[in-house]
């Protein structure tokens, strides 16, 4: 009996043996069928995916292929448009107001304006014209329309650069002014306090420069700038006939005349100063040189071989008739 005891125990250890090498075996290739069913999936996965895209980026597809196909939104273009005319007219002023009621209508203002008259006595007016950008070309029009253009000159240019410049420098400079209040608000000592002042005031004025450069490039691209330039149309003469008739004989036979008149007034003008001293002259000489001269006596009567030459008689008195009863 104890023989058999002992036959039957290496069974039961050999089948325990057995049963941990079988549960080892079956172990290995579970892990086995699991990596290669997780190699399964993410081949199925990519393969999902591929297709995905593929569908998207198809005409017509959805998703962000159709997104990268979107137009881009470009920034708004600035622009500094600024002209110049010259335009010839009949009434000056009175296209000066037409072109002043023009700007003001489409939004504008009048700059500077000047007037001045030439040597012919035309008058000449340079004003200044500020238009909002969307209204420039129909003001621009109008203005040429005025009367006979005769000089034009426009030009354009794209600040778009210097625009977008300006404002991310005045982001950061806006931002670096944050940060200096911060620092100052967490500082204690008096020589951090006194730097952080010194660089805030600095920060301060750069922004400040370039807030105005931007107002300046604002105002620039938002209004356009026209000078236009107002002269008047010269008056043209009329021919005249060639051939003179009695008027023109006439007109030119008395202004003649009085040309003489004005040359013989001209002469008696230059004359009458050394007349008045002669005339002074000889009534000094009548009045007190010659009373005082001694007076010649009268030459005796020449003697001849016969004898002195008789004198001349006087001739006797004509008797008048004695009226009746008239004694001598």
């Amino acid at each position: 009996m104890r023989t058999r005891r002992s036959v039957r125990r290496p069974v039961p250890a050999l089948a325990a043996l057995l049963l941990a090498a079988a549960l080892a075996l079956t172990g290995c290739s579970g892990a086995g069928d699991d990596a290669a069913g997780s190699k399964a999936a993410d081949r199925g996965l990519a393969q999902d995916q591929g297709a995905a895209g593929a569908k998207e980026a198809a005409p017509g597809g959805t998703g962000s292929g159709s997104r990268a196909t979107a137009p881009v939104k470009l920034p708004a273009q600035h622009i500094i448009r600024t002209a110049s005319l010259t335009v010839q007219v009949e009434d000056v002023p009175k296209a000066l107001d037409e072109a002043r009621t023009s700007t003001e209508n489409a939004g504008g203002y009048i700059g500077d304006e000047t007037t001045t008259r030439d040597a012919e006595d035309r008058e000449r007016t340079r004003v200044v014209l500020r238009v909002p950008a969307e209204k420039y070309d129909a003001v621009l029009s109008g203005l040429e329309g005025a009367g006979k253009l005769l000089d034009r000159s426009a030009k354009a240019e794209d600040v778009t650069d210097q625009v977008v410049d300006v404002e991310s420098r005045i982001t950061s400079q806006r931002a670096s002014v944050a940060r200096i209040r911060a620092l100052m608000d967490r500082a204690t000592k008096l020589g951090d306090v006194v730097t952080l002042e010194g660089e805030l005031s600095t920060r301060q004025a750069d922004l400040e420069a370039l807030l105005a450069r931007q107002k300046s490039l604002r105002d620039r691209t938002s209004l356009a700038t026209i000078t236009l330039t107002l002269t008047e149309t010269p008056v043209e003469k009329e021919a005249k006939d060639d051939d003179p008739g009695f008027v023109d004989a006439l007109a030119g036979g008395w202004n003649a005349f009085v040309t003489m008149l004005r040359w013989l007034a001209v002469v008696c003008g230059a004359v009458l100063p050394f007349a008045a001293v002669a005339a002074l002259l000889a009534l000094l000489w009548l009045r007190v040189v010659r009373p005082r001269l001694p007076r010649r006596s009268r030459p005796a009567p020449a003697a001849t071989a016969v004898g002195p030459l008789p004198t001349a008689r006087p001739a006797p008195e004509a008797t008048q008739p004695r009226a009746p009863g008239e004694r001598d």
